[in-house]
């Protein structure tokens, strides 16, 4: 196998990789900026610069010359090279900042000339905390600046579309912002205008930087110089925890992380998923925040007054018992997980009622073939593979209409607000509800809310419309936090959950809700049919064991990136 020796250590490689990607999938640092694997390498920065050799080789013989001691006579390169652009070669040798006075200078040299326009902005500088210059700054710069003379001055605070502000004076010209639009999203509502010191990114004459993927260009940038409208100025790198999950407002599943401070989710950026959605992540997913933050429940309700747990899980077991199985109408939903739709069939089962179903909610012609979906759930996948079906809409209403509804039991899902049936078609209707917000259409009517945790404050599995099965994690602490949440927020977060020591937490903050693998055996139990829910990693191997499709899948199999499911099992 063909081998590379980097700093005086040999590697083996196969194919013909790019020298400074070889080494960061290895764990070897090499400084850069506007280097990033999903684009074209325009060798810009000349931050990643190394030194590059080659054996040499006799021209009578071929063979490679040796020296006194019987090693290699290395044919160095005249200059130091780019090493985003340099295919590693076998036999090639490499010195980095690590093992060359030479390397180590030319990029501190570099650092240098970056800063010598760059505002010193970082106290304020929402990049501050994790921004590649400063950290690099720091870690191979000068020690001070010897500029002592006027910047250079360039537009600031620039609305270059409604959701990205630019500050050229920040912008080091590494061009991924403009790369991005011209490569990936192909939008090319970005260019550099100007020459020199002078260069910045800008939207061309007329043109207004609105893309469905714009807020991409902020996660790439190596500065500050392009931020969020909406996000600047809110909340520090440094007093936020970041929680590994995927994002909710379609049936992609893209990676995500959320950020939160105080207890409310403050932003999304994407996490690196090559099956799912590679770097990126549509700005409609990093937006969707209201129903994670605002007008949630202040705990569950009976009959339109606020009420303990234990009160309303027996009225809901009331109305369940007291209403003929034939009548009791069950609303799983896709934006639900596996778990808690898993769970619902199994209370449906247990009370002699139909499977349920569940509400669709596409939206035709959204979709771009990429990384947005007609599907505007996450699960809606995971409720087929259940063998949980859409509900037949003009049916429901006919049975409403008859009077051959009793009980609608809607799970984590909005009947009124999504079109499925009026309040007036619930009159007389006992409806038990379980809301993620109060701005639900459906309360007015319900006689029992059981308010439920989104996917940010619970545990459990969504499938993907392309059959990925990923996990979500709690980012979010509630108020009936058990120990199975406790152990789940520790693993996902640096800082645990807010306590009242915190200068940031407020109370208020802490939502009044259970996730469905306890709320939903609550209301078992108080209708006298007992279920053993251990935590929801029991619930997934209870699945994996009687659904087809989910066989073998585990949350160790899952991990971070979650796993796919097999072709065979997927429906058409």
């Amino acid at each position: 196998m063909p081998t590379v020796t980097i700093d005086g250590a040999k590697h083996e490689f196969e194919g013909r990789p790019r020298l400074l990607q070889y080494c960061l999938d290895r764990g070897l640092e090499l400084p850069h900026f506007c280097y990033h694997p999903a684009m074209s390498a325009p060798a810009n920065c000349r931050q990643c610069l190394v030194e590059v050799g080659m054996p040499a080789r006799d021209r009578a013989t071929g063979q490679v010359q040796a020296d006194e001691s019987g090693n290699p006579v290395i044919a160095w390169m005249p200059k130091l090279q780019t090493s985003c652009t340099v295919d590693v070669a076998d036999g090639m040798v490499v010195r980095t900042h690590r093992s060359s006075d030479q390397v180590a200078r030319a990029q501190k040299d570099t650092l240098e000339l970056l800063l010598i326009n760059h505002p010193l902005d970082c106290p304020i500088c929402d990049q501050a905390g994790h921004c590649p210059l400063q950290i690099q700054a720091y870690k191979y710069g000068p020690e001070g600046s010897r500029f002592e003379f006027e910047k250079t001055h360039k537009p600031k605070q620039v609305e270059l579309g409604p959701r990205v502000m630019l500050d050229g004076e920040r912008c080091i010209n590494c061009t991924r912002c403009v790369r991005f639009t011209e490569e990936i999203s192909k939008s090319h509502q970005l260019t550099i205008v100007e020459r020199g010191v002078r260069n910045f990114p800008v939207t061309p004459p007329g043109e207004v930087f609105d893309e469905p993927y714009s807020m991409n260009v902020i996660d790439i940038c190596p500065v500050g110089a392009l931020t969020s409208v909406d996000w600047r100025f809110q909340a520090r790198v440094w007093e936020m925890s970041k929680t590994p999950s995927v994002t909710t407002g379609n049936a992609k599943g893209s990676n995500c992380w959320y950020w939160v401070k105080d207890n409310r989710v403050m932003k999304v950026t994407p996490r690196d998923n090559a099956e799912v959605n590679a770097y990126w992540l549509p700005d409609e997913d990093r937006l969707d925040l209201a129903r994670f933050n605002d007008d949630r429940p202040a705990g569950p309700t009976v009959d339109g007054a606020p009420a303990t747990w234990d009160d309303a899980y027996a009225k809901a077991a009331s109305l369940l018992q007291a209403a003929d199985p034939s009548k009791i109408v069950f609303l799983g939903s896709a934006t639900a997980t596996v778990e808690d739709n898993f769970l619902l069939a199994r209370l449906a089962t247990a009370l002699g009622a139909d499977a349920p179903r569940y509400i669709p909610h596409v939206e035709p012609g959204h979709g771009d073939g990429w990384l947005r979906t007609d599907d505007r759930t996450p699960n809606a996948r995971g409720c087929e593979l259940l063998g949980i079906r859409p509900v037949d809409a003009s049916g429901l209403k006919a049975r409403l209409a008859s009077g051959a509804v009793e009980v609608l039991y809607v799970l984590e899902d909005d009947p009124v607000a999504s079109g499925l049936c009026s309040e007036q078609d619930l009159s007389g209707v006992a409806v038990v509800l379980h809301p993620y917000n109060t701005t639900n259409g459906t309360i007015a009517a319900a006689r029992v809310t059981l308010p439920a945790a989104t996917a940010v404050e619970t545990v459990g599995t969504f499938v993907s419309e392309d059959g990925q099965a990923q996990r979500v994690r709690p980012a979010k602490a509630i108020r009936g936090m058990n120990r199975t949440l406790m152990m789940e927020v520790g693993r996902s977060r640096h800082d645990l959950h807010g306590t009242p020591f915190d200068r940031w937490y407020h109370e208020e903050n802490l939502v009044d809700c259970q996730p469905g693998w306890v709320s939903l055996p609550g209301v078992a139990a108080a209708a006298g049919h007992a279920m053993e829910v251990r935590g929801p990693r029991y619930v997934m191997d209870e699945v994996a064991d009687t659904v087809e499709a989910f066989a073998q899948i585990s949350y160790a199999a899952m991990g971070e990136s979650g796993v796919r499911l097999r072709a065979a099992a997927m429906p058409a």
